[in-house]
């Protein structure tokens, strides 16, 4: 078996989308700082290699991803299997439970997890994460209010916060 791939290009930057056996493995940033990380970690859990081919599962990410930017969409109804340890997997399952419009904290995830001192294994889990958007790791904010690091960028991350809070298309204009 083989990780079926293809790019993706959305308003705020171009994505690789990526299946498993039928199953949404990879939604993530392409020109991310770990992406190299990110890739080996899902062919050593997979134990298969990346194969730029389309398949339905892709497509229906494209679809429902399409259907997000343009304000259509507010969850994300895909088969996904993780490649992550079991804490990772756990802080990931945590993030599908903010909703759309909402933010969260890294030391909300970690009391939400049943652990306040968590709050750095927390944030290291919610960077590893590989299905930006779909597990929405934008939503997390600084305890302060304040942008904190994305995969896809600060830029990004505002951009999707702004469209969550329907002023996307203001901030489109502007640029």
């Amino acid at each position: 078996m083989n990780i079926h791939y293809q790019y993706f290009q959305t308003p705020v930057g171009e994505m690789i989308l990526a299946s498993f056996n039928g199953k949404l493995c990879l939604a993530d940033w392409r020109y991310r700082k770990q992406r190299d990380r990110v890739d080996n970690r899902l062919k050593k859990y997979f134990k298969a290699d990346f194969i730029e081919r389309d398949d339905a599962v892709i497509k229906e990410a494209r679809l429902q991803l399409q259907e997000y930017f343009l304000a259509e969409r507010k969850q994300f109804d895909l088969p996904l299997v993780f490649a992550g340890t079991e804490f990772q997997q756990s802080v990931w399952r945590v993030l599908q439970t903010i909703e759309y419009g909402e933010t969260a904290s890294y030391s909300t995830l970690a009391k939400k997890l049943g652990d306040s001192k968590l709050v750095r294994a927390v944030a290291n889990a919610n960077g590893a994460n590989g299905m930006s958007i779909i597990v929405p790791c934008h939503r997390i904010i600084g305890r302060d209010g304040s942008l904190v690091g994305y995969a896809g960028g600060l830029s990004a991350k505002q951009k999707l916060l702004a469209l969550e809070s329907s002023l996307f298309s203001e901030l489109i204009a502007t640029e």
